[in-house]
């Protein structure tokens, strides 16, 4: 509770029992350094008929105020674009698979079945190939088939939203996260958000946390004395991570971490775009390079 009007009297003096915006908002917004008993001066002030009435309404609002605030936050443009990078993550991964099953079908049936989710894209436009006269009743339409090239379409057609869905995510990233995106690529930075569990969870990691992040079983292995540390995790897939050469791969990982640290600080605490980020983490990794060029 603050100290402000009702802090004397209780978390809901002077308020109308059945006006529960006003009680979740004052359950929102108050606190207390000290307790007291609060289900006594609600039922002095009449918000509450008795100690059970009191804690009737108090887990009621309770629970509204919590959603309220998980809607809020799912609602958030860096949750958004969480939701979006996973979706387009299982969107992609289920093509694929999907992709491999249709080729697989199709290579039963098809002396020149193809591969992948170009074949698929492929079967669902223009059918099975012809049926062979000669003599052979393989190709020829028929039930099965039919579902093949249905299963095909419906594999194109994921294929289709993971692209979709990159694409909202290469604008929304720009948007949630200017210099991390910039810096990291948005797909990337999607990545790098979406595993923190959003922008601020990010913003609070150390640099050696963001470097191994998407390699937490690599980690737990090294931790468990299987394995060495894991130099990075999904910052790999960072040119300048994946394009160093494997003895200064390690120092470059640092590097980026680090620079990307930065960024997504800048981006959660003021959203102003500094370029001059980006250009300092260009100058490291050229030395980095180079240190590697002259031995």
């Amino acid at each position: 509770m603050t100290d402000g009007t009702h802090a004397g009297d209780g978390w809901f003096a002077g308020l109308d029992p059945s006006d529960r915006e006003a009680a979740i908002e004052r359950l929102s917004a108050g606190e207390s350094e000290d307790p007291a008993d609060w289900p006594a001066m609600a039922i002095e002030t009449g918000y509450a008929t008795d100690e059970d009435d009191y804690y009737d309404r108090l887990h009621d609002l309770t629970l509204s105020a919590a959603r309220r605030e998980v809607r809020e936050r799912e609602r958030a443009d860096d949750r958004q674009l969480v939701h979006a990078v996973r979706a387009m993550d299982d969107a992609r991964r289920t093509a694929n698979e999907l992709a491999e099953r249709v080729a697989e079908w199709a290579g039963s049936r098809f002396d020149d079945a193809g591969s992948g989710v170009e074949y698929a894209r492929e079967l669902a436009a223009e059918g099975p190939p012809e049926p062979d006269r000669s003599g052979s009743d393989d190709g020829i339409s028929d039930p099965g088939t039919d579902r093949l090239v249905a299963l095909a379409t419906r594999t194109a057609e994921l294929a289709d939203e993971a692209d979709e869905l990159e694409r909202f995510v290469e604008t929304a990233a720009h948007d949630v996260a200017p210099n991390l995106a910039a810096m990291a690529g948005p797909v990337l930075a999607a990545r790098l958000i979406s595993l923190a569990g959003g922008l601020g969870d990010l913003a609070k990691q150390p640099s050696s946390t963001v470097q191994v992040l998407g390699a937490e079983d690599a980690l737990f292995a090294h931790l468990s004395g299987n394995a060495p540390s894991p130099k990075h995790g999904v910052i790999y897939t960072h040119e300048y991570v994946r394009g160093t050469r494997q003895a200064d791969r390690g120092s470059a990982a640092r590097a980026v971490a680090g620079k990307l640290t930065i960024a997504a600080r800048v981006d959660h605490y003021s959203g102003e775009r500094r370029p001059e980020l980006d250009a300092e983490l260009d100058e490291r990794v050229r030395t980095i390079r180079a240190r590697g060029d002259d031995q």
